[in-house]
């Protein structure tokens, strides 16, 4: 059934608010970049109607903190095939841009400033060139949705193309139009799709998954091997993720520009920072109270989007940040967990099974170097 969402006032006697329409899509995107979190607060915008050389533009293009690029088509009058097939082509031309490609269309959307610069700015981190567009995601937004445009995006992304629709619905109240969003799909699973198709070759899941962590001011590994977790935070595009994970998984943690650090069996599912506890001297405390090494978002914990979330887990072996596992070839990306179905990820795994025998026995910890 097509996406639809309807309001009501608050009150004694609520009353159902009044579908509108915007004047044109071209008020929507004007809207988008003048605040982009009207989209994700996760994407930072860097071009818009940038030519594909082929006779036509795209409508908006952003990047992820991984340096994924997000493809935005705004579906406008075409029909449901149209927008698809369109947005598919232009996915195309996005997957083959090259860094200077990029940084140039940047300087296009924002003259004067520099792409590297304003994504440290923005995201608190180098923006690797290896990273940039080694993934990519087509968002198409629209004012409403039909059943056949459901029926093509959902066949698409079960077959793990990184698509989705972003339905924006407006309302009216008075002289005042209000605006709200829904997501076709979990954003998540565009995002997961987005990591599994971005190594070339893919083959069948192994059952594997991989954890990015960030051993910094934000988290740290000693905490980590010390009171049993795994986490992300600072925004649902580094905590989402995490509900991949369930009961019994394994995963293997990866310190980005350092090294594999620890592989682990997931304990239960993932909790925000106000609600999980671990033990410490045979009393179980709050995760915040102890884990005092890093500040784990501790400024947003009370915010859902934003908090610190922590993922239980029985170390089975694990290795100070100083003796990390790093070789040529091996799997990386700064998404916190993914289920990598790249043919490199097999590889990755069958060399850090030899480098941590313990992957599979009684729990063998290591204690880190604090």
């Amino acid at each position: 059934m097509p996406i639809k969402t309807d309001v009501w006032t608050v009150g004694h006697s609520p009353n159902k608010l009044a579908p509108s329409r915007l004047v044109s899509e071209k008020v929507l995107e004007d809207m988008i970049i003048q605040s982009p979190s009207i989209l994700s607060d996760e994407w930072m915008l860097i071009g818009k109607q940038e030519n594909t050389g082929t006779g036509g533009r795209i409508d908006l293009l952003a990047i992820a903190p991984d340096g994924a690029l997000i493809l935005i088509e705004l579906k406008r009058d075409r029909t449901p095939r149209e927008v698809v097939a369109q947005t598919l082509d232009y996915g195309a031309w996005v997957e083959g841009l090259r860094g200077d490609e990029i940084a140039a269309i940047y300087k296009r959307f924002r003259p004067g400033y520099s792409l590297d610069v304003d994504f440290l700015a923005r995201f608190g981190r180098v923006l690797d060139d290896d990273e940039l567009n080694k993934s990519h995601q087509l968002i198409i937004v629209a004012t409403e949705l039909d059943s056949s445009s459901e029926r093509i995006v959902e066949y698409l992304s079960k077959r793990d193309i990184p698509i989705n629709v972003l339905c924006f619905q407006i309302f009216q109240v008075g002289d005042q139009q209000l605006l709200s969003r829904s997501w076709l799909l979990d954003p998540v699973q565009t995002q997961v799709n987005a990591v599994s198709t971005s190594e070339g070759h893919s083959e069948p899941w192994n059952g594997e998954f991989y954890c990015s962590f960030g051993d910094s001011v934000s988290r740290s590994w000693v905490d980590a091997v010390e009171f049993g977790f795994i986490a992300g935070g600072g925004g649902a595009w580094y905590s989402k993720t995490l509900q991949l994970l369930s009961p019994g998984d394994r995963v293997w943690v990866n310190i980005p520009q350092k090294g594999y650090v620890g592989v682990g069996r997931v304990l239960g599912s993932a909790m925000p920072a106000i609600e999980f506890t671990v033990m410490q001297d045979g009393v179980e405390r709050p995760v915040l109270e102890v884990a005092t090494r890093a500040k784990y978002h501790a400024e947003f914990v009370g915010d859902p989007e934003r908090c610190e979330y922590f993922v239980p887990i029985q170390w089975l072996e694990t290795v100070p940040v100083e003796r990390a596992v790093r070789e040529i070839g091996m799997f990386g990306n700064q998404n916190t967990i993914c289920r990598p179905t790249a043919a490199k990820w097999r590889w990755t795994i069958e060399r850090l099974k030899q480098r941590f025998p313990h992957y599979e026995a009684v729990p063998v910890t290591e204690e880190p170097n604090v």
